[in-house]
């Protein structure tokens, strides 16, 4: 199955089931990969935070941030821009799968439990263990 960010909802709900993964963990797995900024082809989308590398919430604290607007960006089809709203200028960059953390009511209720003040240790450790379950899930031997 290909990921086609033109029709996010079908990698989005059929892969992390694919995966075993709950919504809570495939929230903390997608957002946590983002951080980073290992996004194929040295791409920016998606990659909201100014700490590239570092592993925190900054993904759900920018993406639920009110003070940018997200719009289809004029320049890349499949793109959309976060614009600070009081000057209009473009801070991000994000494809309709990120957007979807926003725009999805279960996806945004866990976003915004990793968003709020004190989410980022609850966000690591979810991260840690959604990854040891993927990295996991083949290793019959650890049974």
């Amino acid at each position: 199955m290909v990921m086609c960010h033109r029709n996010p909802r079908n990698p989005v709900t059929v892969i992390p089931a694919l995966l075993g993964l709950t919504a809570p963990e495939m929230t903390a797995l997608l957002g946590g990969l983002r951080v980073p900024d290992a996004n194929t082809g040295g791409s920016r989308h998606g990659v909201l935070t100014d700490q590239p590398g570092v592993l925190s919430n900054d993904f759900f604290v920018v993406l639920l941030d009110m003070s940018y607007k997200w719009v289809r960006s004029d320049r890349q089809a499949g793109i959309y821009e976060g614009r600070d709203r009081a000057s209009g200028n473009t801070r991000w960059t994000a494809t309709p799968i990120d957007l979807m953390f926003g725009s999805s009511a279960e996806l945004r209720a866990i976003a915004e439990v990793y968003a709020e003040r004190g989410g980022q240790q609850k966000f690591v450790r979810d991260f840690v263990a959604a990854w040891t379950k993927v990295m996991t899930a083949d290793r019959f031997d650890l049974s």
